[in-house]
């Protein structure tokens, strides 16, 4: 089961399925956090809890969205150069997916930053290229992981590799 956490704001756009108490998040990556960025097109962006793995992707139709989450984080996976039984492995994980509200301020805190910068970066663009876009976020460097990995692609790699030994 997939767990996203997300904003009030994006809750009240889609009305997803709720997460009930007991609802644990089996992917090896972990909640996901959301928002909605209602720009000229309308997008979502998703942060991985544990990496701080951004993904963006089109709110539009919203009723459809939450069915389309697994598949659009493989897509972002996939253009890291993740293993192909890890990609595997989530999008198994993924298939039930459920939202609860926001739990960890210093996410939300990395989604503002995120969407800021996604914001400058697609300034000028009616179309941007939404998964050059969340590679291009994943190289910001990110406070809570200074001690780390500094980036998130960096720590999504140093997470897959710790996972295959």
């Amino acid at each position: 089961m997939l767990i996203v956490r997300a904003t009030k704001k994006l809750l009240d756009h889609i009305n997803p399925p709720r997460a009930v108490d007991g609802d644990q998040d089996t992917t090896l990556l972990g909640p996901w956090y959301a928002t909605a960025l209602f720009w000229r097109l309308r997008l979502a962006l998703l942060v991985n809890e544990r990496t701080l793995l951004p993904v963006l992707l089109p709110l539009a139709p919203a009723h459809s969205f939450p069915g389309r989450i697994p598949n659009e984080i493989a897509t972002v996976l996939d253009a890291h150069q993740m293993p192909e039984a890890f990609i595997s492995d989530e999008l198994q994980n993924m298939q039930n997916c459920r939202f609860a509200t926001t739990a960890n301020r210093s996410v939300v805190g990395i989604m503002n930053e995120f969407t800021n910068l996604a914001k400058i970066y697609t300034d000028d663009l009616a179309r941007p290229d939404l998964v050059a876009l969340s590679l291009r976020l994943a190289t910001t460097p990110c406070s809570p992981l200074y001690a780390k990995n500094v980036s998130p692609d960096r720590e999504l790699a140093a997470l897959v590799r710790s996972t295959a030994n």
